[in-house]
Parts: C-alpha cells; sequence; structure tokens
C-alpha cells in the first residue's frame, strides 16, 4: 500500500533538522498509483493524476468587459469627440443582429459577444446618449475593454497539470470549460490511533488520573482537510504486544499509519522499538520544539508496506510536527506538487530565548502595531499540553535552528494556521 521507500535513509544523528526530514521525504515518496475520475463537486482537495488539457478557449468568444459601446477605433477622431449612430443592442447571451458599419455603434453589455467588425467599447458613463446616437470623446486605445477568446487559456493547453492540489479555484476553472469530472489519485488511507494508559475517550468515565483523547480529533480533521481518509483505530493502552499486533495490522489496507504518544525514551513509551522490531525505523528524533520524538518509519503489511509516523502526546506538538512532517509526507503520497510553507514577515512584541540546533515555533497573534505595522503577540502560556494556544491565537512564529534569541521589534517569520494545514 504505501508508497514510501526505505532504502537505507535511516538518520542516526542526534537531532535531524526538519528540513533535512523534508529533503528525505520528498525524495523517496512515491504516489498512490491508482487514478479515479471526480465529479467537480467532488473534487476539492483531490490531486490531480494526469494533465487536463482545456477543450475550449477561455473565453470561448470576444467579449465586452463593461457595459457600454462597442465602436470601431478607426472611426474615432483623435483630436475631439465622436458621433455615432447606435443601430444594435446586444444583451450577455445573445449576439449582435448587424455588423459594424462606418461611424457606427452597438449598445453592448458585459459579457455580450463583440459584434463583427467592433473591437474597442467605451464604459457607458464615457459617452454622452443623443437620441439614437452618442458622442464618445478621444484618447481610448484601440481594443480597450474588450475580452479576447483564449486570453485566459487557449484550447489543447494544460489546464491543470498533473500534481494540482484542487481548490474550490480550480474546480470553478474546470466548470468553466464545461468539464464535468476530473481524473485524481485515489485519496490517501490513514490509519490514526491514540495510546497511553492515561487516555480515555470522550463521553466515557474518567478516572481521577486520566485524561480525555484529543489529539485523534485533532489528527482526523487535519488529514480530512489535506483530501485523505481516515480510519479511526480507538485507543491502544501501553501494552507493548497490543501495540505491536495493531501496528502491525494497520498496515494492511492503509497508506499512512499514525499514532500520538509513546515514541519518546520513558519506559512506557513503546511505540519506537516495535517499528524497529516489525519494520524499519528511519529516524526517531527531529530538531523541533514542539516536538522532538517523532518516529518515522516503514511497516510491511499484507498488500504491500504502509508508512508509519508517531507522534509526541502532547497536542500542541502533535499539531506542529503533524504540520512539518506529516502533511509533506500525506501530499507526497497523494501526488501533489511540493506546497513549501512560506513564512510572512511580522514584527514580534515580544522578546524570546532558544537553544541554538532546533526549529522553534511560537504561538502567536496578530494585532496592528501604533504605526501600523502588523505585530506578533506571544501566548502567555506556551506549554505543549496548552490547547487554548492554538485556538486562541493565528498562528505560528517560525525561528530557525540558528536563531538563539529575539528582541522586541525583530521582524520574525509567520505561518497562519491556514497555511500550515490548508
Amino acid at each position: 500500500m504505501a508508497q514510501l521507500t526505505d532504502d537505507c535513509f535511516a538518520f542516526s544523528g542526534p537531532l535531524l533538522p526538519v528540513a533535512t526530514a523534508e529533503a528525505m521525504l520528498r525524495a523517496r515518496v512515491v504516489p498512490v498509483a491508482e487514478t479515479e475520475d471526480v465529479k467537480l463537486r467532488q473534487a476539492r482537495s483531490r490531486v490531480i493524476g494526469r494533465d487536463v488539457i482545456a477543450p475550449l478557449d477561455l473565453p470561448p468568444f470576444d467579449n465586452s468587459a463593461v457595459d457600454g459601446y462597442a465602436v470601431r477605433h478607426a472611426d474615432l477622431s483623435a483630436s475631439g469627440d465622436t458621433s455615432l449612430v447606435v443601430i444594435d443592442r446586444v444583451q450577455a447571451g445573445h449576439s449582435a443582429s448587424h455588423a459594424m458599419g462606418p461611424s457606427a455603434a452597438i449598445r453592448i453589455f458585459t459579457g455580450a459577444p463583440m459584434p463583427a467588425g467592433a473591437d474597442t467599447v467605451f464604459m457607458q458613463e464615457d459617452v454622452r446618449a443623443d437620441g439614437d446616437a452618442v458622442h464618445v470623446p478621444p484618447g481610448l486605445k484601440l481594443g480597450s475593454n474588450r475580452r479576447l477568446a483564449g486570453e485566459d487559456i487557449r484550447a489543447g493547453t494544460i489546464l491543470l497539470p498533473t500534481g494540482r492540489r484542487l481548490s474550490e479555484r480550480d474546480v470553478a476553472l474546470a466548470a468553466a470549460v464545461g468539464l464535468t469530472a476530473l481524473p485524481v489519485r485515489r485519496r490517501v488511507r490513514v490509519a490514526v490511533f491514540s495510546t497511553g494508559d492515561e487516555i480515555v475517550e470522550p463521553g466515557s468515565v474518567r478516572r481521577a488520573d486520566a485524561l480525555y483523547d484529543a489529539n485523534r480529533f485533532l489528527l482526523a480533521g487535519l488529514i480530512e482537510q489535506l483530501g485523505a481518509e481516515v480510519t479511526d483505530l480507538g485507543i491502544l493502552p501501553d501494552d507493548p504486544a497490543r501495540l505491536a499486533s495493531a501496528i502491525g495490522a494497520a498496515a494492511t489496507g492503509h497508506d499512512l499509519v499514525l499514532t500520538s504518544g509513546g515514541v519518546s525514551t520513558g519506559e512506557a513509551d513503546h511505540v519506537r522499538t516495535i517499528v524497529e522490531a516489525i519494520g524499519t525505523l528511519v529516524f526517531w528524533r527531529v530538531g523541533i520544539k514542539p516536538g522532538r520524538p517523532v518516529a518515522m518509519g516503514v511497516i510491511p503489511g499484507a498488500d504491500g508496506s504502509a508508512a508509519f509516523v508517531g507522534l509526541p502526546g502532547n497536542p500542541v506538538a502533535v499539531f506542529v510536527t503533524f504540520a512539518r512532517i506529516v502533511r509533506p509526507l500525506l501530499l507526497g503520497l497523494a501526488g501533489a506538487a511540493p506546497q513549501p510553507l512560506v513564512a510572512l514577515p511580522v514584527r514580534a512584541a515580544f522578546p524570546y530565548r532558544k537553544k541554538e540546533g532546533r526549529r522553534e515555533y511560537v504561538r502567536v497573534s496578530l494585532r496592528p502595531g501604533t504605526d501600523g505595522v502588523i505585530e506578533a503577540v506571544k501566548y502567555p502560556q506556551d506549554g505543549a499540553g496548552v490547547l487554548t494556544s492554538l485556538t486562541e491565537t493565528d498562528g505560528l512564529v517560525e525561528l530557525p535552528e540558528d536563531v538563539t534569541r529575539i528582541e522586541a521589534g525583530t521582524n520574525v517569520g509567520f505561518l497562519s494556521y491556514a497555511a500550515l494545514v490548508g
């Protein structure tokens, strides 16, 4: 099932840089092979499986960009007003009854086909009507307010390239050329479960020493937003035998097995050693905060192999490591063209210190400064288990590995939550 090679790319260094982890994934992930045709309304977030060719020009005919009067530019005076006789009226969805003759104009509305012989359109507010005539001013350029056939896209050219992850804008473009379905790769199938004796299902009786599981709900939503299918396998206790059986079984029928918790070095953290025992461990410590213990591997299944990612147990660490590790993996499995995250410059409204050698993500809200410049305000609680630090902020400030401190007023890179999970 999984399309991730495991050919000697295990990382044995102390901390794997985020950029290196992403590069390793890009180089070795092979998209799922199967494709299918889906109707436009089901196509959003799917990935184009083969180039889609435009069947016609867009727009398919020359048309007016405004409400106004179509004219022949050669009839216009260069030094003063020109008087033209209005010989016809044409609305969108209809064609002119007359071709343009000398010193004539045709009343035209936005989207209506250009009359034969007309090459320029005056906006109605720029002309003076006088009975059956209009007086138009000098100075309008040839072709003004005219949309040419094919100026958006030409028939026979690539409308949607292989690897395009479809937005609603892409779907609209397909509809505009008359398509009703698109060829896409099948959805990536992801098995998700949480681990830990301390985790219980929301709605169940909670022991005094237990926590309700939030991670599966967080992960399922993030996965579905990226266009993949989720199989929820619930919660597993810290039992090595049960964990090994569940992880091994989940590899069959899925492209990715995704867990949270149990990947650190504690006595009850069994996930990493299980992956090493039943499959191949690629890496397990990434230079990222919040995060760090992230196990990446390949698990054999009855129908092939599945990629495996074990995330930390704290929900903020789950979110951050999903965005930086799982997101590019999922998009690669889906066949999507690389979609690098681009941090936008904002001004920090806080000082911050960090260790060299790891990339850190600070939860922030945005506000305009007194001078109008957008500032990032740090959330007051930055623990990896503080879920409100995600719900009450706008995104993350990304601090590279070589940065050890910033002062208030420093320009920093901001990643919105929409960019991180979209």
